[in-house]
């Protein structure tokens, strides 16, 4: 099976070496065949270290950079794919902590100060992006931490930095839709298939049918199929796709609004602005003066 084939697919994982703990601590770098579209039992906490790109949790498309962080709930499909130069690689690029709702229930059971995290837990079932950039700071010395212990100072690290989390209220939500509406092992090979070829091309001209085609699916089964799975239809995914790579450009870049228009794959300014007014509420030019504004606020402290 190839890379692209692996990459991209909401497949079970199994995770096997829990090994009688609590939590498992991972970090991993880019490529790796921990790197696809899947889901699992356990919730996630995903800090990214190096490397930036997309990230894909249920039916949300956004973009990823250095100590961005995000917690996604039980059998929510997930995956970041780093946009870097073919044969290029990172090291290390993620830390990351799974655990179980047995976990906690369990605790809650002794321990009645863990019922403070349920608020927490309940909104993971839509994934999180925390904002705060203390948080943030925060929570990566103290995944360090739990990387570096084991035993009961391990899990101790682990709910201080729960706490913390539960205590943010700087975050956004993600997916419109749940891990029940999503999850899917029937389909795990064609919709990796479909959507890292759909992410190899997303800049360029692209039709359903030229999707469906290399599937070997006919246009109408296709989209049945990708909406049952990704939760969105093939040309809202593909816009959604295009107006994050969109915003990406607004934000660190300088290029003219027409020319960002043009990289993100739309192929006239009036759909770009319409589709982005649609997603985003605002101009896209609005959308880098906010951006700017933002940027210039965080510099003043």
């Amino acid at each position: 099976m190839s890379r692209s084939q692996r990459t991209l697919d909401p497949s079970y994982e199994l995770m096997d070496d829990h090994e009688g703990h609590s939590l498992i601590y991972r970090q991993h770098g880019f490529p790796s065949p921990l790197v696809r579209w899947h889901f699992h039992k356990e919730y996630e906490l995903h800090l990214i270290v190096a490397s930036a790109g997309k990230v894909f949790i249920g039916d949300y498309i956004g973009n990823f950079s250095p100590d961005t962080l995000f917690l996604t709930g039980p059998n929510l499909p997930h995956n970041w794919i780093s946009q870097m130069a073919p044969g290029e690689a990172v090291a290390e690029r993620d830390m990351l902590v799974n655990f179980t709702d047995e976990v906690l229930e369990s605790g809650t059971a002794v321990f009645a100060e863990l019922k403070d995290l349920q608020p927490l837990l309940a909104r993971a079932q839509y994934g999180i992006e925390f904002r705060c950039p203390h948080t943030i700071g925060e929570a990566r010395q103290l995944l360090q931490r739990i990387a570096d212990s084991q035993g009961m100072t391990r899990l101790g690290n682990f709910f201080i930095l729960m706490e913390l989390l539960a205590a943010c209220d700087d975050y956004q939500l993600l997916s419109d839709r749940t891990a029940a509406q999503l999850a899917d092992e029937h389909h795990v090979d064609r919709i990796n298939r479909a959507v890292d070829y759909i992410f190899q091309r997303y800049a360029q001209e692209l039709s359903q049918e030229e999707v469906a085609e290399y599937l070997g699916m006919t246009p109408t089964y296709f989209s049945r199929f990708f909406k049952q799975a990704t939760g969105r239809g093939f040309v809202e995914f593909v816009n959604r796709l295009r107006v994050s790579k969109s915003c990406e450009l607004l934000t660190q870049s300088d290029k003219p609004v027409t020319e960002v228009c043009f990289e993100s794959g739309f192929n006239n300014i009036s759909n770009f602005n319409r589709r982005f007014q649609q997603l985003k509420g605002m101009t896209p030019s609005g959308y880098r003066r906010l951006v700017t504004q933002r940027f210039t606020a965080q510099n003043l402290y």
